[in-house]
C-alpha cells in the first residue's frame, strides 16, 4: 500500500503523520516552503528536500548520514512507529523521494505512503487546507540504514560489465538520448551505457495520480527484464528515480526501492 488516495487520508487524517515534501526544479522559480506556508493539508509538516540531504557535497539530494537523519526526524516529531503519508505540490512528484529516504533509513515500508494525486487532487476535491503553523514535539527517532538500497558510481560502472542489475532512467527520452542539453550546468548529454529509459511522466496522469497497475506493468514488461535481476533507478538528481521505484513497488510487492543516488548529476559530469 505504497499509495493512499485522498479519501483515505481525509478519513484517517488524525491517525497519521503528514509530510509536505514539495520541491520544484530550479527553472520553475517556485519555492516549496513558501507555498507550504500559504497553504497545506492540516497538520502537515514541511520536509525540505535540499536542506535534509547531504550538505558537504555539490551533488543534489544525496542521502545524508544516519545521525543527521535521526535529528531531522526527531525535530519533526516523527517516531519509528508512526504511519506516515507524504504528499507534494510538485510536477516531479517529489513526495516519492521522501518515501524512499524513509524506507532507506529503516522506517517500516508498510507504514510509509504517498498521497496519490498530492495537493493538486486534494484541492480539486475541495478538501480542507489551511496555513496554520504546525508545532511539533521533539521525539527520539532511531534509524537503521538499508545500504543495499543505494548504488554509487563505482557499482554502476562495474555493472556495465557484470550486468547484475538493470538500470532504468526516469529522465525524458531527449535527455536520455543526448538530443538536448542537460538543465544543470557542467553536465554532458547522454545516458549510462546499457541503461533503459522510462520517463517518469509516462506513469503519471494529468491529475498527478499514478496510472493503473495494469498500465504500469505494460511499461515494465515491454523491457523484457530478467526477473532474477534487481532494478535500479536513476534520473537527474535522484528525485524522479524514486517515482519509478514507487511505481514498480505497486506491481511487485517484494520490491525494495533501489536508487543510484548520484544519478546523472554525478555520472554526467564533464
Amino acid at each position: 500500500m505504497s499509495l493512499v488516495d485522498t479519501n483515505w487520508l481525509e478519513k484517517n487524517i488524525d491517525t497519521v503523520k503528514i509530510i509536505d515534501c514539495s520541491w520544484h526544479m530550479p527553472q520553475t522559480q517556485r519555492n516549496g516552503f513558501e507555498e507550504y506556508n500559504k497553504e497545506h493539508i492540516p497538520n502537515a509538516i514541511f520536509f525540505d528536500l535540499d536542506k535534509n540531504s547531504r550538505l558537504d557535497t555539490n551533488l543534489p539530494h544525496m542521502l545524508t548520514d544516519p545521525n543527521s537523519w535521526e535529528k531531522i526526524m526527531s525535530n519533526m516529531g516523527i517516531v519509528n512507529s508512526d504511519r506516515i503519508v507524504v504528499y507534494d505540490n510538485s510536477d516531479v512528484i517529489s513526495s516519492c523521494r521522501c518515501w524512499y529516504n524513509l524506507i532507506y533509513y529503516g522506517h517500516d515500508p508498510k507504514l510509509v505512503h504517498v498521497l496519490d494525486g498530492g495537493l493538486k487532487k486534494w484541492k480539486k476535491e475541495y478538501k480542507t487546507t489551511n496555513n496554520k503553523e504546525v508545532v511539533t514535539k521533539t521525539s527520539a527517532y532511531s534509524s537503521k540504514e538499508n545500504i543495499e538500497l543505494v548504488k554509487n558510481k563505482k557499482q554502476i560502472d562495474e555493472n556495465i560489465y557484470k550486468n547484475d542489475f538493470n538500470i532504468v532512467d526516469a529522465r525524458s527520452r531527449d535527455r536520455f538520448e543526448g538530443k538536448v542539453a542537460e538543465p544543470r550546468k557542467g553536465l554532458r548529454s547522454g545516458s549510462i551505457k546499457n541503461s533503459f529509459c522510462l520517463p517518469f511522466g509516462e506513469l503519471i496522469n494529468e491529475d498527478h495520480t499514478f496510472i493503473s497497475k495494469d498500465k504500469i506493468s505494460e511499461k515494465f514488461d515491454s523491457f523484457k527484464f530478467d526477473p532474477s535481476k534487481n532494478l535500479v533507478f536513476s534520473c537527474g538528481s535522484g528525485v524522479t528515480a524514486s517515482v519509478l521505484a514507487l511505481a514498480y513497488s505497486l506491481i511487485n510487492a517484494k520490491y525494495m526501492p533501489t536508487i543510484y543516488d548520484g544519478s546523472w548529476s554525478e555520472y554526467g559530469k564533464n
